[in-house]
């Protein structure tokens, strides 16, 4: 355990440390929000195995951390100086640090870099657009003109009464989870995902998400940092999959904007594309910690 000071007081973040490497050290933001780090348990199977150090925890809030309740510590802000924090504790900095966020803990290194980047090596961004609203567009214009009008119509009507916690309105949202989030029948889900999951802080993730991924609707509706995104100089992968609820070819764009910027695409993948294209992702992703900068 960690001690994190918050505005509201000091509280205990888990981690978890596979490996040993002064020199790559790679710390992981699990996404949700609220979502803790199980669901990731498959970067256990590949980064250590390359000589890497493999590093992640679990968000103030989220899984074996302390939850203080206080939701005015939902906060964007307040998530990025617990990295920082992080950072600190863990001894890491320009010379071995490399951040990956998934997802929402794409979102919270984007905002770290823009602040933090003299002390990282490395940045990768995975599965995450740099705008909120242009998420929400994607998911509204683009993906759910792929699913019947009725079954759209009737999660719109749910979410709308707010009645988000009606089974019905998770039946309807499982095609979707399955075509956009893992591309697998639910009952075949790896264990980590489903225990992950199944621990979801749900207040946590409401308030910042929305209901489900089915959109944005939270504290991070307007979030937007795409003209920002030149002023990252920190080597920096950009990760986008065909079938992920993120618009790919936004996640492409993404990485030109940033001065050494480089994208990966998984071509069988969705939102977690390190479990439906696998060897794709983990071979780039590894591929981009084993390069030095030019």
């Amino acid at each position: 355990m960690i001690p994190i000071i918050t505005p509201k007081g000091t509280y205990n973040v888990w981690t978890k440390t596979i490996g040993h490497n002064p020199s790559k050290r790679l710390l992981v933001l699990h996404g949700g929000p609220g979502v803790p780090h199980d669901y990731l348990e498959a970067f256990e199977s590949f980064i250590p195995a390359e000589g890497i150090e493999l590093i992640y925890y679990d968000m103030l809030g989220c899984g074996n951390s302390d939850n203080p309740k206080d939701t005015s510590l939902y906060s964007l802000e307040r998530y990025v100086e617990e990295v920082e924090q992080m950072r600190t504790a863990l001894g890491l900095d320009k010379d071995n640090f490399y951040l990956l966020g998934h997802s929402w803990g794409g979102i919270v290194a984007m905002e770290y870099a823009l602040k933090y980047q003299s002390h990282l090596k490395g940045l990768i961004i995975s599965d995450m657009m740099a705008s909120c609203p242009k998420y929400g567009a994607y998911a509204q214009e683009v993906l759910s003109k792929q699913m019947p009008a009725t079954v759209v119509d009737s999660i719109h009507h749910f979410e709308s009464s707010g009645d988000i916690y009606n089974p019905r309105y998770w039946q309807l949202l499982d095609d979707f989870y399955c075509q956009h989030i893992l591309r697998r029948p639910k009952a075949e889900w790896p264990e980590p995902v489903l225990r992950g999951f199944a621990k979801e802080n749900a207040q946590l993730y409401t308030i910042m998400q929305g209901p489900s991924e089915f959109g944005i609707g939270g504290k991070l509706t307007h979030w937007d940092c795409s003209s920002r995104l030149h002023e990252i100089n920190t080597r920096t992968l950009c990760i986008g999959a065909k079938y992920d609820s993120m618009d790919p070819k936004y996640m492409e764009w993404m990485s030109k904007q940033m001065k050494n910027g480089t994208y990966l695409y998984c071509p069988n993948g969705s939102h977690m594309c390190m479990y439906d294209d696998q060897q794709v992702y983990f071979k780039g992703l590894i591929s981009f910690l084993q390069a030095e900068a030019k």
